[in-house]
């Protein structure tokens, strides 16, 4: 909370910024808006925070015809707390903060200090003021959220990716409008994003050629190859797998860590959830229904006789494929592309994510993360919640409720 302004430090004081600073308890802000009652001031502002049992309240109120006397009256609570009390004479209430208003979410495994101030110095380089700072989660990562206004959130984002970078941290940047509050629709890549692994070379392992599928799925994810080219080229080299051998795969298949707790969150939310693959309707689908996702959209493999043709049925789902799958189930579901938010690791989900209003590159490639708007390289999927505005704590009480109990560290 900005101090009021004090131009005429001389006259009769407008407003009067009370800070409470020492060991939090219960009944402190009781104590002190008991003491504000007896002198009959209007509340303007309040900010309080916790760190560590150490109590920060700060309260900015008018002033009083005999402010003197409150003012000694509120040291007196103070003292009887064993707390410290200043009280700051001013006029008018805070600034208002300025135009170009952006959340920088920060994501470290550890956060070290080292890290924030890079990103805050380049905060101040480019002209933003920051606002108000707090933590989104403590644990399995350090996650903290600043609101920083003065500056526009592209040019914003363009250094803090940069430095971002060079301190081996995640940071997304976000203008600050109401589409974090509104019901939006994530769409996900599957293999080595929803997925640890990729399928098809999963399959591969069955017809005994998995290091050649790799190899070349390798090469398609960084962008090197034609997708859909390399993937008619792989899926022939699976022919005559029994077609049993999907089960097996599903039956192993193994999710990102986080998967679950991010999707029956941000389901409580009213999200929509969406799967675009490049790999296989034959494992997406029962993906797909055991996470309760809305929609998913694969390329099918052809099985005739029980065995696989090494071949795909109709076209093949690939960069654009993805972004028209993308653009379909947001009209489906009656949002904006501006209100997706798309979540992948390879090439062919480039053009997925610059149609989404957030772009998230996930455990990606370089080529992606260069290319997205902000990149998670944390193994965690639930992080990107933080991203949302959505902490740790309030995960953990929503799972709570109904009985899920989350892994938490030693205070």
């Amino acid at each position: 909370m900005n101090a009021p302004d004090t131009s005429d430090p001389t006259g009769p004081p407008k407003t009067l910024l009370i800070t409470l600073t020492g060991k939090d308890r219960p009944g402190v802000t009781s104590a002190v808006f008991s003491t504000l009652a007896t002198a009959g001031v209007e509340v303007i502002d309040i900010e309080q925070i916790v760190l560590r049992r150490r109590l920060v309240l700060g309260v900015l109120v008018s002033a009083p015809r005999e402010w003197k006397r409150l003012r000694d009256a509120v040291a007196q609570v103070g003292t009887d707390l064993g707390m410290q009390v200043e009280v700051d004479r001013g006029v008018g209430d805070n600034k208002a903060r300025r135009d170009g208003r952006s959340h920088v979410t920060v994501i470290g495994a550890p956060l070290r200090a080292a890290a924030m101030a890079a990103m805050t110095g380049r905060i101040a380089d480019s002209g933003g003021n920051i606002d108000r700072i707090e933590r989104m989660a403590r644990y399995p990562v350090t996650a903290i959220e600043l609101h920083v206004s003065g500056v526009a959130t592209e040019t914003l984002r363009a250094g803090l990716v940069r430095e971002a970078a060079t301190q081996g941290v995640d940071v997304a940047v976000q203008p600050a409008n109401l589409l974090r509050r509104g019901m939006r629709l994530i769409v996900m890549d599957v293999d080595s994003t929803l997925v640890q692994g990729e399928v098809i070379e999963m399959l591969a392992a069955h017809a005994g050629c998995e290091p050649e599928v790799a190899r070349v799925t390798e090469q398609a994810m960084r962008g090197e190859l034609d997708f859909a080219d390399s993937l008619r080229g792989r899926v022939a080299l699976l022919e005559g797998v029994d077609a049993r051998a999907l089960d097996r795969v599903y039956e192993g298949i193994v999710f990102a860590p986080g998967a679950r707790t991010m999707i029956r969150t941000l389901k409580r939310l009213g999200y929509r959830f969406a799967m675009v693959s490049g790999g296989f309707s034959q494992i997406t689908d029962r993906i797909a229904a055991d996470l309760g996702f809305d929609f998913a959209h694969a390329n099918e493999l052809e099985i005739a006789d029980g065995r696989l043709t090494g071949r795909i049925v109709g076209d093949v789902v690939d960069r654009a494929g993805k972004a028209a799958a993308l653009r379909r189930f947001a009209a489906e579901v009656g949002v904006t592309e501006e209100s997706v938010i798309a979540i992948g690791d390879g090439a062919n989900d480039l053009d997925m994510l610059n149609a989404a209003g957030l772009g998230i590159a996930y455990n990606a490639k370089p080529v992606v993360q260069q290319a997205a708007d902000t990149a998670v390289n944390v193994p965690y999927l639930d992080a990107i919640m933080y991203l949302l505005g959505i902490s740790r704590e309030e995960i953990e009480a929503a799972d709570a409720a109904v009985g899920i109990v989350t892994p938490a560290p030693p205070v």
